[in-house]
């Protein structure tokens, strides 16, 4: 498959909740049609905007094959790949696959951070189980597990699928030292909201987003603007946007961006416990910002 599955504007799905707390699935399919509609390449489900530690393995697999089903072969389906432990990870590739997706997002095992050899094998395991091509996911805020570019660079020599890095460490020097050592081997992306433009100035060419959800067509607007003339060319619509952006960046982003999803008219807040949705000055605040950006939206 060609790298070009990683390059342009990639949404991180939120997973919607019917009221009795069940994957809402229509809803899901409508949600990703419309994110592809308005430019996004490809769809990611089960990241941790996905919620995806709260959801069984069934319910993962059902997802993949509800957003096979709606996309076709308009746009691929990229499913994280998260688990607690490693047999559970590779069972999820290989269902995934059986189902249609077309590339998966491998992350570190859940709640467990080591050193290299552990999260080594546990990262080989998981390529190895399928054909796949493969985006790595680095987060050390969100995972405790950083990988370096060296054994990024270790497993791109290693496997040939691994195509891609979703790079959201924040230090924006790892994509000239990923660049260093792996040259244009691996396409490089952001899963960084509040960064894309910088990220596009460092090289990357895709943006795993969370705030498309909510606003698509500005989200690929943004980035290709930035891709095209760069920060002078985009920042008008930078500046509207980086209050939205910037709550994909704290700790309850899920909830903020569902709820931002809910004020445009694109979703529901509903979440799976142990989350529960905003409320008092909490929600106050955030409604502000999603308000004013709503009030002040820009025309593209």
């Amino acid at each position: 498959m060609s790298k070009t599955m990683w390059q342009g504007v990639i949404p991180a799905l939120t997973t919607p909740f019917t009221a009795d707390g069940e994957v809402d699935h229509d809803f899901l399919a409508r949600h990703a049609r419309w994110q592809v509609e308005a430019g996004c390449i490809g769809v990611v489900p089960l990241g941790s905007l996905g919620e995806s530690a709260t959801l069984s393995f069934e319910e993962k697999v059902a997802i993949v094959r509800t957003l096979v089903r709606a996309l076709g072969d308009t746009a691929p389906v990229i499913p994280g790949i998260a688990a607690l432990s490693t047999d559970e990870a590779v069972r999820l590739a290989k269902a995934v696959e059986a189902e249609g997706a077309r590339g998966l997002m491998v992350l570190p095992a859940y709640a467990y951070s080591t050193d290299w050899r552990e999260m080594g094998a546990h990262l080989r395991a998981v390529i190895g189980a399928t054909g796949l091509p493969v985006l790595l996911y680095n987060n050390p805020i969100a995972y405790k597990t950083d990988f370096s570019a060296a054994q990024i660079a270790e497993l791109a020599r290693e496997f040939p699928q691994v195509e891609a890095v979703k790079e959201s460490s924040g230090d924006l020097r790892r994509f000239a030292e990923i660049q260093e050592l792996s040259g244009d081997r691996l396409v490089l992306l952001t899963g960084i909201d509040d960064a894309i433009v910088e990220g596009i100035a460092m090289g990357a060419t895709g943006w795993i987003a969370g705030q498309v959800n909510a606003f698509p067509h500005e989200s690929v607007a943004l980035f290709e603007r930035a891709r095209a003339g760069g920060y002078p060319a985009v920042k008008a619509l930078y500046d509207w946007f980086l209050p939205l952006l910037r709550l994909d960046t704290l700790p309850k982003f899920v909830q903020l961006i569902k709820l931002t999803q809910q004020c445009v008219g694109w979703g529901d807040e509903r979440v799976r416990a142990p989350r529960l949705v905003l409320e008092g000055s909490e929600r106050a605040a955030a409604l502000a910002v999603i308000d004013r950006g709503i009030r002040t939206r820009p025309a593209l």
